[in-house]
C-alpha cells in the first residue's frame, strides 16, 4: 500500500464514521463471549454441587439462570447481526456515489486494468462486513480469557489449549501466505478472460458477420482454461488447509476429554470440570478455527479494500474547488507531456499552444501524432501529465467536473450515446431544458433532422444509439457539445462520418461559434476545415513542428516543401 493513502484516504474517513457501530458491535461481542461461559458454569454447578446435593431446587434455580443468560446471548448475537447487516447498507450508502463516480473516472487512468468491477470490490466488501469471517475478528480478542479460565480449572488444560491455538494459528498464517498470491494471480486471470469477453460483445457485428467466432474462442479459452486451472490450484491447496485444520480440531475434542479424563483419574479435577473444560475449549478455538474457514473471504475483502481505496484515491486527486463564474475560455497549453504506461516515447512532448476566444485553433496532424490525447490533456480529463493547462489563466485541473463541465462541450471522435431520447442525450442527462435543446440542435444544423423523426426529440436513440445512424450520432454528439453555450468547445474529428450536407452544417455551427466568441478547437486530419481555421497547430510524433496563425503556417510549410522539393530535383545538363 502507498504511503501516500493515508490522512486524505477517502475509504478509510468514510469507514472512520462507522466507528460508533463498531464499537457497539465490540460491546454485544463482549457479552456474547462473557455468556458464553454459561455452559461451562452450568456444567459446573450440575455436577459438583446438585448430583452432591440431590437438590430440586437448586437445580431448578441453576436452568432457569442459565436460561435467562442463553436468552440474553441470543439477543447479543441477534443485535450484533442486524447492527452490521445496517451498517453494511449505510457502507453501500455513503460509497455508491462515489465508486460509481470512480469506476468512470478510472477508464481514464491507463494504467487501471479493470475499473468496472468497482461495485464488485464494494458488494465483496459489504458481504464480508455483515458475514461470520467479521465475527471471527471481534471474537478473536477473547481467546485468552477462555485460556486463562482453563489455567483456573487446571494448568494443563491451559497449556493444551495454548498447543492448539498455536497449531491453528499456524495452519491460519500458512493458509494466508498459500492463498493470497495464488487468490491475486487467479483473480487476475479470470478477470482477463472476462474482460476480453465483454470487449469482443462489443464488436459482434464484426466478428459474426466475418466468421471471427472460432479464433475469438480459441483465445478466450486459452485464457478461461488458465483462470481455471489456477483457481482449481488455489481452491485444492485451500482446501488441503482447511482440511488439515478440521483434523485438528477433532483431535482437540477428543484430546482434551482425554486429558481431562486422566486428570479426574488423578483425582486432580472433578468430572464437572472435565467435561466443562471440553467445552470451553472447544469454545477457546472456535474464532481461530473460524479464521481458517473464512480466511478467503477475508483476503477477497482484504483486496477489494485495497482496490477501492485505490480508485477512490484515483477520484480524489484535484478537483476540489467549484467554479462559480462564467470563464471567459482563453485556454493556454504549457510544456503539456504525457506519458502512458508501457511506452517509453511521450504521447505529447513539450506541446505549447493558446487558444484565444472567438477564434478557431484547427490542430492537423496524421494518426497517432497525439491529436486526441491532446483534446483530452486541454479539457483536464487526462490522469496525470506533466505540464499545464490553463482555461483563464486558471489551472483547470483544480475546479470540480460538475461546476467545470457545464462550460465545456467536447465531441470525441468515438461517439457515445445514452439509451434514451435525443433531447436528453442533447442535455447531457440531466433535466432537459427544451429552449436549450432546440438551441443546440439548430446550431448543429440538426432541427430539422429531428423533426422528421416519428417522435421527433422523444424520439429513442437505443443501447449506444444503435438505432441511428454513424452520421446521425455524430451530429447528435455535436449538439450535445454545443448544449448550454459553453465557452469552450473540442471538437475531435467532427466531420470522420459526416456527409456533405453534415460538414457543411459542422463548419456553420464553427463559424456561429467563432460569432458568439467562443473558444473552438477542431481536431481533425483533413484540409477542408482549413476555411474556417484562424490559427493552426501542426502535429508529428507528439510534436508540434509548428504553430500560429493560419496563413502564416501555410506559407512556411509550403516554403519548406518547396526548398524539399528543389533540393531533390535532379540537375539537368546544359544543352550541347
Amino acid at each position: 500500500m502507498n504511503n501516500n493513502m493515508g490522512l486524505h484516504d477517502p475509504l478509510s474517513t468514510v469507514m472512520w464514521t462507522f466507528k460508533r457501530e463498531f464499537l457497539t458491535v465490540a460491546v454485544f461481542s463482549m457479552v456474547v463471549n462473557l455468556l458464553m461461559l454459561t455452559p461451562t458454569l452450568y456444567m459446573l454447578q450440575v455436577f459438583d454441587r446438585v448430583l452432591l446435593s440431590q437438590s430440586e431446587l437448586t437445580l431448578l434455580m441453576v436452568s432457569l439462570l442459565t436460561l435467562f443468560l442463553f436468552a440474553m446471548m441470543a439477543f447479543a448475537e441477534w443485535a450484533r447481526s442486524i447492527l452490521l447487516v445496517r451498517t453494511g447498507v449505510k457502507l453501500d450508502q455513503a460509497l455508491s456515489q462515489k465508486v460509481f463516480r470512480s469506476s468512470f473516472l478510472s477508464y481514464l487512468n491507463p494504467s487501471e486494468s479493470d475499473p468496472a468491477k468497482a461495485f464488485g470490490y464494494l458488494i465483496s466488501l459489504r458481504q464480508f462486513m455483515t458475514g461470520n469471517g467479521v465475527f471471527a475478528l471481534f471474537d478473536s480478542p477473547w481467546v485468552p480469557i477462555y485460556i486463562a479460565v482453563l489455567f483456573l480449572l487446571h494448568p494443563v488444560l491451559g497449556w493444551v489449549a495454548i498447543a492448539f491455538a498455536l497449531v491453528q494459528t499456524s495452519i491460519a498464517w500458512y493458509g494466508h501466505k498459500l492463498g493470497k498470491e495464488m487468490q491475486t494471480d487467479s483473480a487476475q486471470s479470470q478477470a482477463e478472460a472476462q474482460k476480453f469477453m465483454q470487449s469482443k460483445l462489443r464488436n459482434i457485428e464484426v466478428s459474426w458477420s466475418m466468421g471471427m467466432l472460432e479464433g475469438l474462442f480459441a483465445r478466450w479459452q486459452k485464457l478461461q482454461h488458465k483462470a481455471l486451472l489456477q483457481g482449481g490450484s488455489a481452491q485444492q491447496r485451500l482446501a488441503a488447509v482447511s482440511a488439515i485444520s478440521k483434523f485438528v480440531r477433532y483431535t482437540q475434542q477428543s484430546l482434551s476429554l482425554g486429558v481431562g479424563a486422566w486428570l479426574v483419574i488423578e483425582g486432580q479435577i472433578s468430572p464437572g470440570a472435565m467435561i466443562a473444560a471440553n467445552v470451553l475449549m472447544t469454545r477457546a478455538l472456535a474464532p481461530i478455527d473460524l479464521l481458517v474457514i473464512s480466511w478467503p473471504g477475508f483476503l477477497t475483502s482484504k483486496t477489494a479494500f485495497d482496490r477501492l481505496r485505490e480508485l477512490l484515491v484515483f477520484q480524489h486527486k484535484g478537483r476540489e474547488h467549484t467554479l462559480t463564474d462564467v470563464p471567459l475560455g482563453q485556454l493556454k497549453v504549457e510544456a503539456l507531456t504525457v506519458r502512458v504506461p508501457g511506452r517509453d516515447k511521450p504521447v505529447l512532448s513539450k506541446v505549447d499552444f493558446v487558444a484565444l476566444p472567438g477564434t478557431v485553433t484547427v490542430v492537423l496532424g496524421p494518426s497517432g501524432s497525439g491529436k486526441s490525447t491532446l483534446a483530452r490533456s486541454m479539457l483536464g480529463i487526462w490522469p496525470e501529465f506533466e505540464g499545464r493547462i490553463l482555461l483563464d489563466e486558471q489551472d483547470i485541473t483544480q475546479w470540480t467536473r460538475e461546476s467545470l463541465g457545464a462550460h465545456l462541450g467536447y465531441l470525441p471522435q468515438d461517439i457515445e450515446l445514452f439509451d434514451g431520447t435525443i433531447a436528453e442525450n442533447i442535455a447531457r442527462i440531466g433535466e432537459v431544458d427544451s429552449a436549450k435543446v432546440i438551441a443546440a440542435a439548430q446550431a448543429a444544423g440538426l432541427h430539422q433532422m429531428i423533426l422528421r423523426f416519428p417522435k421527433g426529440y422523444d424520439t429513442r436513440v437505443g443501447q449506444a444509439g444503435s438505432f441511428l445512424s454513424g452520421g446521425q450520432r455524430q451530429r447528435i454528439g455535436l449538439a450535445r457539445a454545443l448544449y448550454g453555450q459553453p465557452v469552450l468547445v473540442v471538437l475531435d474529428e467532427p466531420n470522420a462520418n459526416l456527409d456533405d450536407e453534415g460538414e457543411n452544417a459542422l463548419l456553420h455551427a464553427v463559424m456561429l461559434l467563432k460569432q458568439q466568441g467562443k473558444t473552438v478547437v477542431l481536431i481533425s486530419h483533413r484540409q477542408g476545415v482549413l476555411k474556417v481555421a484562424d490559427r493552426l497547430v501542426i502535429m508529428q510524433d507528439g510534436l508540434v513542428v509548428a504553430s500560429g496563425p493560419r496563413d502564416g503556417v501555410l506559407a512556411a510549410l509550403q516554403k519548406q516543401r518547396d526548398a524539399a522539393a528543389g533540393a531533390s530535383a535532379p540537375a539537368v545538363s546544359p544543352a550541347t
